[in-house]
């Protein structure tokens, strides 16, 4: 596989995923031809020719054939992808469907459907449809078995302490990162940075494996670069792999130390029985609230005695709380030394002591 990695493969990805050994990616960003079925020119109100999608690789005589490639290069990257792996398809209303049920056929799990929804999207020129201001990610497990990577925690401390939903709001390409040639779009279906930021900060580790099967201005290769991961890419134009392959060049790999997913470490797991058990807590001893107003007494058994109410650390701060449940690391303290201590500090302390 070393080979491979960190470089651009020139070539038809159905062929050159045979190449590559089985099981061997960890993930996959796939911006494949959308079939825009496109019907003759498009011009603005101003009668200035819009510059959209007419490249060759993305025309298809029939649906017919538009399903087998699909189906062909879906089932190629399944191949690559290792167990626990996963893939992003994107695509638009034109073949996202089509791509959905023919990745669902070949074995694929669905995890998500998110929606890409541009803040800045082109306009419906001739007034005839809906402004078209979205683009639609398949995120899918290579089975319904597989043990995938999905940091939650990040993600929601990316959205401010919220649960990372599956509308994205991401601004198209423009500006600085739009590349051009003689003052045209270099690539006619450039996705931003910012996307792939996301997704590979999301769903795969540092020094991971991502692949792109199409990988036209290079983007892919140029975040996972940045995110501190491995990339193989393959493409079939030449003027692409140059763009590609000198954008890869300037990217800079963020330092290591700022790549971690400490947020995401669980600690082992250790009972308030063990406390007991090392000496960390005696029997007999009280337990605090934060404030004081509340204490109970430490039994032999691990348990709290609270105003004839007797239970875990857990249930007798619920209970002082009028909750159903609580956590009770974080509600009790301990008292050490005149001061009052945490009681999941404690718990850290026997981490470092017995378990690192």
């Amino acid at each position: 596989m070393d080979k491979y990695l960190n470089k651009i493969i020139k070539g038809d990805c159905i062929e050159m995923l045979k190449e590559m050994p089985e099981n061997s990616v960890d993930l996959i960003f796939a911006d494949p031809p959308y079939n825009l079925q496109l019907q003759g020119d498009l011009y603005r109100p101003n009668q200035t020719r819009v510059n959209g999608v007419d490249d060759k690789w993305d025309q298809f005589s029939s649906f017919e054939e538009y399903d087998q490639f699909t189906h062909d290069w879906l089932k190629a990257c399944r191949r690559v992808l290792k167990k626990d792996g996963t893939i992003w398809v994107i695509g638009s209303y034109h073949n996202i469907f089509r791509v959905g049920k023919i990745m669902q056929d070949l074995g694929f799990w669905t995890l998500n459907d998110v929606v890409w929804i541009k803040t800045n999207p082109m306009p419906n020129f001739r007034g005839t449809r809906f402004n078209n201001a979205q683009e639609t990610l398949i995120w899918a497990a290579k089975s319904q078995k597989s043990k995938y990577t999905f940091h939650y925690k990040s993600m929601k401390a990316f959205g401010d302490d919220k649960q990372m939903r599956s509308d994205w709001y991401i601004p198209v390409c423009n500006g600085k990162e739009r590349i051009k040639l003689n003052g045209e779009k270099a690539h006619s279906t450039q996705k931003p940075e910012a996307l792939l930021y996301r997704i590979i900060v999301a769903t795969s580790n540092p020094g991971d494996i991502v692949l792109d099967p199409f990988m036209g201005s290079g983007t892919t290769g140029a975040v996972a670069k940045k995110l501190g991961r491995n990339f193989v890419g393959i493409e079939k134009e030449d003027t692409y792999i140059k763009i590609a392959n000198e954008r890869i060049k300037k990217a800079k790999q963020i330092d290591d130390e700022f790549l971690s997913y400490a947020i995401e470490e669980k600690k082992p797991k250790v009972s308030f029985g063990n406390l007991i058990e090392a000496g960390f807590i005696k029997v007999g001893d009280f337990l605090y609230s934060k404030d004081k107003k509340n204490k109970a007494k430490v039994l032999a058994n691990a348990t709290l005695e609270w105003e004839n109410k007797t239970g875990s650390i857990h249930k007798i701060s619920a209970t002082i709380l009028g909750k159903t449940a609580n956590n009770g690391w974080t509600f009790w303290y301990v008292p050490q030394k005149g001061d009052l201590v945490l009681l999941d500090e404690l718990r850290d302390r026997y981490i470092k002591r017995y378990l690192t």
